[in-house]
């Protein structure tokens, strides 16, 4: 692993320090393992992609939903494994439920399309998925990544495949999910050896790996290459192949991909030079193609794009800006084919890392690193965002799974 690279991304977190990172309450069982005795969040219904947004706006009145918070455990005043909560779908009040342990660093985390299981990264040197089974939150075991610092995950729409990413290592990985929803043992590994490391990077950093709107195709984004890079799954044997590849402009360190619902367009968060682009998108051949950088509103100062979303419809998007510690509002014109600048909107938070949709795509998360909170707004037709009460205390937020 290249030990600059990983530092540069872990930097926020290693100075969170203890006092910004504020732990769970007490009251809300926070210790140990999970104790039996507690409510536990119950999986409930949840569609395929649900932290994408990928869901209707049909509020569920069903009562309480579960929240899952990665963290850094290595990281000072970091949490203790990955935070349990509860929020209301109406009012977006968040409750602690305690942590569950015997994970380390999980800084990213994804759910099975059925609703049963939650995996994990272990974003340390030697890189490791584990999978969590959520009716009795027991720990089904663990699989080497083969690479560095996995930073983000994602299942397959089919449920059959799990994808990583390797951020220090420059790497992806298949991995076979079994019927229990147990993880077996890697079916491939990628590392992205071409083309060269972009202006002031010292190899390929994989941040993400998403699958296409097609399911045929996944993409995986580079920061430390400046490239988007397509890969035809094979469902059969689990094996990525390379059908493409998009490059950014030099220098952009592209982070996260989100599409629009049509599946014709995606859009593309450049950590290192503060922008957004809009790419076209072939399903046919899995080809992306990489649209003139945007801005992303923040003005001249130091800020860090996290993570894009789009909102259900297809009518909004919403950026994440590290630094400037704000929401980007777009309005997504022309069936997806241009982001409209509206304004930036306060997130109520320090390094706001990864933000996400709640299933109705009614509530919006944002897991801020530095302050140790999870930020909560309400989503109005119109894209406007309203904040839903006070941020919610956990150990360096850096993920907000809500289901």
């Amino acid at each position: 692993m290249s030990g600059a690279g990983w530092s540069r991304r872990r930097f926020a977190g290693l100075l969170a320090g203890a006092a910004s990172a504020a732990a769970l309450p007490a009251a809300a069982g926070c210790g140990g393992s999970p104790d039996a005795s507690s409510a536990a969040p119950s999986p409930g219904r949840t569609a395929p992609g649900a932290s994408a947004g990928s869901a209707g706006r049909q509020r569920d009145a069903a009562g309480p939903r579960p929240l899952y918070i990665g963290t850094y455990t290595s990281a000072e005043g970091g949490g203790r494994g990955i935070g349990l909560a509860e929020y209301d779908p109406g009012t977006g009040r968040i409750t602690g439920r305690g942590v569950l342990t015997g994970v380390d660093d999980p800084s990213y985390l994804a759910v099975h399309p059925d609703g049963r299981t939650l995996y994990a990264v272990s974003e340390r040197e030697a890189g490791a998925v584990t999978a969590v089974r959520l009716a009795d939150r027991e720990i089904l075991g663990s699989r080497s990544t083969g690479g560095a610092a996995p930073c983000h995950l994602s299942v397959h729409p089919g449920g059959r495949w799990l994808f990583s990413a390797a951020y220090g290592s420059g790497s992806v990985a298949v991995h076979p999910v079994e019927a229990s929803g147990a993880l077996g043992e890697r079916t491939d590994l990628v590392t992205h050896s071409a083309p060269p490391p972009g202006p002031g990077q010292d190899g390929p950093h994989a941040h993400q790996i998403v699958t296409a709107p097609d399911k045929g195709h996944v993409l995986a984004v580079d920061l430390g290459t400046d490239t988007v890079y397509s890969y035809r799954l094979d469902e059969a044997s689990g094996t990525l192949t390379e059908v493409a590849r998009a490059g950014t402009r030099p220098g952009a360190g592209p982070r996260h991909l989100t599409f629009h619902p049509a599946g014709r367009h995606a859009y593309l968060a450049n950590e290192v030079d503060d922008t957004v682009a809009v790419c076209s998108y072939d399903p046919g051949s899995g080809r992306l193609t990489v649209g003139e950088a945007q801005s992303t509103g923040t003005g001249s100062g130091t800020s860090y794009p996290a993570q894009i979303l789009v909102t259900p419809d297809g009518s909004h998007a919403f950026l994440a800006n590290r630094g400037h510690n704000s929401l980007t509002r777009y309005a997504v014109e022309a069936e997806g084919a241009r982001l409209r600048l509206l304004d930036t909107v306060p997130v109520g938070g320090d390094f706001p890392r990864q933000i996400a949709f709640s299933p109705d795509g009614g509530l919006l998360f944002a897991a801020n690193q530095k302050s140790g909170t999870v930020s909560v707004f309400h989503v109005s037709r119109d894209g406007g965002l309203r904040p839903a009460g006070e941020p919610f205390a956990s150990p360096v937020a850096v993920c907000a799974l809500p289901l």
